[in-house]
């Protein structure tokens, strides 16, 4: 057996991204991060051109205090940054960095990140940043959400390792099944070839491997965006997964609204029927001028091999498959309004020519009446 590769540089990223809001005033979130006498930028992509791939709408990245993780062997320090974005997420990375390890030791201190931070670790390192930098942009917040929705992702990164390293030599000298399952057990060959399906390179010397939960990088050109690819990939899905969830709450409020407009009585039933049918007008409104600000967070144009990951890490994330059922809701409430907004005019109908016999019939009525 050959010996175990070293890693020279690389790092252990873990991101934690919240939907804290409706929507994020990225205007004044960089005057109340300024007011604090800290530095912020908007985040571009450090090694793509702007014309082949860039933001829809750039966040605001900030850098925050490093923090120390409890791991299981030693305590670590982990630097810390935040971005914003502007359709309501907030995403918190930590990076530990990684300098000459051997390969074993990189994969345990992977693990032993991943239930230090991961979901079901008990810390509170990222309830703590989140009320820390939640706490000082609470004014830029449009309708703050009552209850984050939470997305968790984490990813090795490889700068370089003690040799060089073609790509398919690097995936025969080392097994990333373990790193990328987070399981001990022997899996099996079926699940092994699943896991390893969404393997990308552009050079013959850099590889990308993408799962649910997990990715490993080997680039050793420095920094990449694909970092950045897949947090925007991850924070669709949790903002997709918000308005699915809303619209789930609203649907059975709906109908039970409609309801109580039927038993209305015959003279308010017009004014709730178009009441009603404005507040399902603006609700479709908002979640389609959202949903539209997801689809365009992120614009490839020419980077074809940076599109092909993100459209990679927007399936595997299901993100079409959430957008899908929010598009199916948002088609049930356009035809409840399309149906109200009938009854609306039919109950003016009916009610106008309640008004028109009862005028009728008091013109016939008053003669009688004043005849002496």
């Amino acid at each position: 057996m050959p010996p175990d590769l070293i890693i020279r540089d690389g790092a252990i990223v873990a991101f934690r991204m919240f939907g804290i809001a409706h929507e994020i005033d990225l205007k004044q979130v960089e005057a109340l991060w300024a007011s604090q006498a800290r530095a912020a930028s908007r985040g571009r992509l450090t090694t793509t051109p702007p014309k082949a791939m860039a933001f829809g709408v750039p966040p605001v990245a900030l850098r925050l205090d490093p923090v120390t993780l409890e791991l299981e062997s030693a305590s670590v320090a982990a630097e810390v940054t935040a971005r914003v974005y502007d359709f309501g997420a907030i995403s918190f990375a930590l990076r530990v960095p990684v300098k000459e390890i051997r390969w074993p030791l990189f994969m345990a201190q992977f693990r032993a990140v991943d239930r230090a931070v991961g979901q079901g670790s008990g810390t509170t390192v990222w309830a703590d940043l989140l009320r820390h930098v939640g706490g000082l942009l609470a004014p830029a917040l449009v309708r703050p959400a009552p209850s984050p929705l939470e997305e968790d992702y984490l990813i090795g990164l490889v700068h370089g390792f003690d040799e060089e390293m073609a790509a398919a030599t690097l995936l025969d000298r080392i097994d990333l099944v373990p790193l990328l399952s987070g399981e001990q057990r022997q899996l099996s060959e079926g699940a092994r070839q699943d896991l390893m399906r969404q393997c990308f390179s552009y050079y013959t010397d850099d590889l990308v491997v993408l799962t649910w939960a997990r990715a490993f990088i080997y680039e050793p050109r420095g920094d990449t965006d694909v970092i950045d690819v897949l947090e925007v990939a991850n924070a669709r899905l949790l903002e997709t997964r918000y308005y699915d969830e809303l619209l789930d709450a609203e649907l059975p409020r709906m109908y039970d609204l409609i309801d109580n407009a039927h038993r209305a009585n015959v003279m308010l039933a017009p004014r709730r029927f178009s009441t009603l049918a404005r507040r399902l007008y603006t609700l479709v409104a908002e979640v389609t001028e959202l949903t539209e600000k997801l689809d365009n967070a992120l614009q490839a144009t020419g980077d074809v091999y940076l599109a092909r990951i993100y459209a990679a890490a927007l399936d595997l994330f299901r993100v079409h498959a959430v957008g899908a059922a929010v598009d199916r809701k948002l088609a049930i409430i356009r035809d409840t309004y399309a149906a109200l907004h009938d009854e609306a005019s039919s109950a003016r109908g009916e009610l106008l020519e309640i008004l028109v016999v009862v005028l009728i019939g008091l013109e016939i009525v008053l003669p009688f009446v004043h005849m002496p």
